[in-house]
């Protein structure tokens, strides 16, 4: 048994296929951890989305702000935007099969044996493991229950307010912590977000840096897997941080790693062209050589 996680898929389902071939996955005995961001700008979220529902039993997943916005966009189709690529799944006769589904994912996954966690954006400086966790399964609950989801959907839309206080209630209470593990890159060591910056390491603004460079890190010792930031290639460097999302639908690759030997391989995926304007052909992906992460 091997367990592999994945990078943001985002409707590349040629590319994951790729690559699940390269490691002879089986769904019987492998498992497969997804980063979020599973379906959204690449050419088939509908086929993505129906592929890892067939293979459910076998996957670990949180969620990231694309699949968010699905489930938004679901309770209300004017929340779509221009170069998304959701309205074949709302349009789907599957369609509330799907997205309860995506409901019952978590925002959070905690290994304890392998003291590791698997999140889209990653944890604030100032959260301990504990509670990351409580703050995950908030949002997780409200994701679940018929009365509380709705409107969480209506609220969790926005970037205020920048910083967590635990005197924070309801939906806004739900959107700092969305926001975190969702939407993070860089923060203060306080955990004030910046979220209009995605660059790379180097592009922090003035008292800003990557959440996971900051000294004061509650989760030093917890190794952490995430997605999200396209601009890092995969590329961080700080000790049990690992960052799968390689851009595969900018035209970069999809990455997998095996969780326990660390290696990595790729799938170098064919144009996808600018996300206003969506291809309509599945990716074209090429197998690349094994590379172990720094």
């Amino acid at each position: 048994m091997a367990t592999y996680a994945v990078g943001d898929l985002q409707g590349c389902l040629g590319a994951l296929q790729c690559l699940l071939k390269q490691v002879s996955f089986d769904p019987a005995r492998d498992r497969l951890w997804l980063v979020g961001d599973l379906v959204n700008r690449g050419p088939q979220s509908l086929e993505t989305l129906r592929f890892l529902y067939s293979i459910r039993e076998s996957l670990v997943c949180v969620l990231g702000n694309h699949d968010l916005h699905l489930l938004a966009a679901g309770q209300n189709i004017e929340r779509l935007k221009k170069g998304d690529t959701l309205l074949e799944i709302i349009e789907a006769p599957d369609c509330a099969e799907l997205l309860d589904w995506l409901r019952q994912q978590k925002l959070m996954h905690y290994d304890e044996q392998r003291n590791l966690a698997l999140v889209h954006a990653g944890i604030p400086p100032q959260w301990s493991l504990r509670k990351a966790l409580k703050c995950a399964a908030e949002v997780e609950t409200a994701l679940r229950d018929d009365n509380l989801f709705p409107p969480y959907l209506d609220g969790m839309y926005g970037n205020d307010p920048a910083k967590w206080d635990n005197d924070l209630k309801g939906v806004t209470r739900l959107r700092v912590i969305t926001n975190y593990f969702t939407r993070m890159r860089f923060c203060t060591a306080e955990g004030k977000l910046d979220l209009k910056s995605k660059e790379g390491l180097g592009t922090a603004p003035a008292g800003y840096k990557p959440w996971f460079q900051h000294k004061e890190r509650k989760t030093r010792e917890l190794k952490i897997i995430f997605g999200h930031w396209a601009a890092l290639e995969g590329n961080v460097d700080a000790p049990g941080i690992f960052a799968l999302d390689t851009g595969c639908v900018w035209g970069g690759a999809l990455t997998l790693m095996n969780v326990d030997s660390l290696e990595r391989l790729s799938c170098k995926c064919g144009e996808h062209g600018h996300p206003a304007t969506p291809p309509v052909a599945p990716s074209i992906c090429e197998p690349s050589s094994v590379s172990v992460p720094r």
